[in-house]
C-alpha cells in the first residue's frame, strides 16, 4: 500500500516536471539568446529581456497545449482508476 502511494507520489513529480519542461526551457533559451544580444550591443533595456520570455513561452504553451492535456487526462484517469486501491 505505501509503496504503490510512493510510486504514485513520484508519477506526479515527473508529469509535473514533463509537463513543465517546454514553457522553461523555452524561457532558458529566449533568456540565453537575449542575454548574448545584449552584451554584444551593449543594450541593457529590461523589457528587451521580459518581453520575448513572455512571447515565447505563451506560443509553447499553446502550441503544446494539445500534448499537455492529453497527458493530464491520461494521469488523472489513472489516479481515479486506482482509488479503489487505496480505499482498502
Amino acid at each position: 500500500m505505501e509503496a504503490k502511494l510512493v510510486a504514485l507520489g513520484v508519477q506526479t513529480f515527473q508529469i509535473a516536471l514533463y509537463l513543465a519542461l517546454p514553457g522553461l526551457l523555452t524561457g532558458m533559451l529566449l533568456g540565453l539568446a537575449v542575454s548574448i544580444f545584449q552584451a554584444t550591443t551593449q543594450i541593457n533595456e529590461m523589457t528587451l529581456s521580459f518581453i520575448p520570455k513572455i512571447i515565447g513561452v505563451v506560443v509553447v504553451i499553446v502550441l503544446t497545449m494539445p500534448w499537455m492535456l492529453n497527458e493530464m487526462t491520461d494521469f488523472s484517469l489513472n489516479v481515479f482508476n486506482m482509488i479503489p486501491t487505496f480505499v482498502k
